[in-house]
């Protein structure tokens, strides 16, 4: 039954999409080149683009959040031999398979409508960044494959075999920091390209960078990934994921716990919350500082 409401849900989504698509009007073409801009049955494509990315966002620090103290709780249970500890980072991981799916939708409705909103600003996006669409693709696959095998095979990688468990989260949270590093560099440099230098008269680019004036790149990739704003960026999401992360799941916890149906289960949700609203805590005091 849940797998079949999950493929309806997809199946609605797609249809959306379609019918965005298809209503989706263009606004001011001329002379047959693409618009500029174009909006979804009127509405201010900004604000479109603001919810549709907001939305995927939190889901998305929900999915690269929870794995990283999940690992961490999984090799404490390890090492100690403690069984709730097992239990609690499986509990954790179990909250990622819904959530990892909503983040899928929402991501390829958010590529969608950057592309048939914005077509003249993501062609000069993919002037520069198009060699990391396919590389961020084939590491979003092989973070889903990882993340599936790493909840799945939770019971039958224990004991002896509980290294190659460990070993499957590691990469696991490998895959989904680089889905955000390369994500990261896209927002960054929107904010903050590093200009060329230009030839007053001619407005010729005398340095590599970004022509203020034709939006022509003249750099190299690494040097348009390695903007400014890059690094911080890449800090303060990181923690921030983690932060944002451990509150959901204190707030699923809290869920648990006051419809839980016996003291036992009540006290382990009570536990599971503590941690969560902990590790929340703990990532959100640094998260202001690398901004």
């Amino acid at each position: 039954m849940l797998k079949r409401r999950r493929v309806r849900a997809v199946a609605a989504i797609g249809l959306v999409l379609l019918a965005s698509f298809a209503l989706a009007g263009p606004t001011g073409a001329q002379g047959g080149q693409p618009p500029d801009y174009r909006s979804y049955f009127g509405l201010d494509s900004r604000l479109v683009i603001w919810v549709v990315s907001q939305l995927h966002l939190l889901f998305a620090a929900f999915v690269l959040g929870v794995p990283i103290f999940a690992l961490v709780i999984e090799f404490v249970g390890y090492r100690s031999s403690e069984p709730r500890y097992d239990k609690l980072a499986h509990d954790f991981t179990k909250l990622l398979a819904a959530a990892f799916s909503t983040t899928a939708a929402f991501g390829g409705l958010l590529a969608f409508s950057l592309f048939a909103l914005y077509p003249t600003f993501m062609s000069h996006l993919s002037d520069v960044f198009s060699a990391t669409y396919a590389l961020y693709g084939l590491l979003f696959f092989a973070e889903a494959f990882t993340m599936y095998f790493y909840l799945y095979s939770w019971n039958r990688l224990q004991g002896p075999r509980k290294k190659w468990h460990l070993l499957t989260g590691v990469l696991l949270n490998l895959f989904g920091v680089a889905v955000m590093l390369i994500a990261n560099s896209w927002v960054s440099f929107m904010m903050s390209p590093p200009l060329a230098e230009l030839e007053v008269e001619t407005g010729q680019a005398l340095t590599t960078g970004l022509n203020p004036l034709t939006l022509e790149w003249t750099g190299t990739l690494w040097e348009a990934i390695r903007n400014p704003l890059w690094s911080p960026l890449n800090i303060h999401r990181f923690i921030g994921n983690v932060a944002f992360g451990g509150f959901i799941v204190g707030a699923y916890a809290a869920v648990r716990f006051l419809n839980a149906k016996n003291e036992e289960t009540r006290a382990y949700y009570d536990w599971m919350g503590y941690i969560g609203n902990f590790i929340g805590v703990a990532a959100l005091i640094p998260m202001p500082f690398p901004i």
